[in-house]
């Protein structure tokens, strides 16, 4: 039924925003200066759909000092999973997605906190029409999220990132530990997981690089492996950029 499997683009979105803790954070050893803005955009694709994003970011004070930060994400993604309601037919969905989330920063040192809560946007198709389908059509909700950087030393990192939509409602959350590499990036293993109404969950494990700077943009990575409650295991891979302004 749709309410469990068609779920996946929804946490696909929340995934998308979890997956930003580089973008939040400084990955490039902190050097303070007066950017305000960050621009970002990537990919999330698995075995049964995919989501692409961009936004900006913007902290009046400096991306690496404490005080307000607002967020805006828009993305699209598409999905397919298997109608009980339909008697077995495979139904390919699309949607799009929008978050508007003000929040606050909290800097200590190479600690960085950054709580968000606001408006979160999301309109679905699918083909063919499946009358189970709870998430056909536009619906508007509340998003909460938190992400935290910390660097226990110069040569390693620890990010840790969570969200929940009142759409759903869904929860999301990773955590990811690297070590610093010719001081050009980090790599090191990352986990994660979604769910939703205790209907659907999909654990993810695999391996991130981040922070890795090319000319005027700044990069990150990941690759695994995802299992979920529908017995549909697969690879994942994520890549993002982002742009200090």
């Amino acid at each position: 039924m749709f309410s469990v499997r068609g779920v996946v683009a929804q946490l696909a979105a929340a995934a998308t925003l979890v997956g930003l803790c580089c973008v939040s954070a400084r990955a490039d050893g902190f050097a303070r200066n007066d950017d305000t803005f960050l621009y970002f955009s990537g990919v999330d694709l698995w075995t049964h759909g995919s989501f692409s994003y961009g936004g900006m970011l913007w902290s009046p004070g400096g991306l690496d000092r404490d005080g307000f930060t607002f967020k805006a994400l828009i993305g699209t993604g598409s999905y397919q999973y298997t109608s009980g309601a339909l008697g077995g037919l495979t139904v390919t969905g699309q949607q799009f997605s929008g978050f508007v989330l003000p929040g606050w920063r909290f800097v200590r040192d190479k600690t960085f906190v950054t709580v968000f809560a606001g408006l979160d946007l999301q309109h679905h198709w699918i083909t063919p029409y499946d009358p189970a389908s709870d998430l056909l059509g536009s619906h508007a909700g509340i998003r909460g999220a938190i992400e935290v950087w910390h660097e226990p030393n110069a040569a390693t990192m620890i990010a840790a990132d969570a969200t929940v939509s009142s759409i759903g409602p869904s929860f999301a959350a990773r955590a990811a530990y690297g070590w610093r590499v010719a001081d050009a990036f980090y790599i090191g293993p990352e986990i994660g997981g979604f769910a939703s109404r205790d209907t659907y969950q999909q654990f993810r494990a695999g391996l991130h690089v981040t922070g890795f700077r090319f000319a005027w943009v700044e990069w990150s990575a990941a690759f695994g492996w995802a299992m979920d409650s529908d017995d549909r295991d697969g690879f994942y891979a994520r890549l993002g950029l982002h742009v200090r302004r």
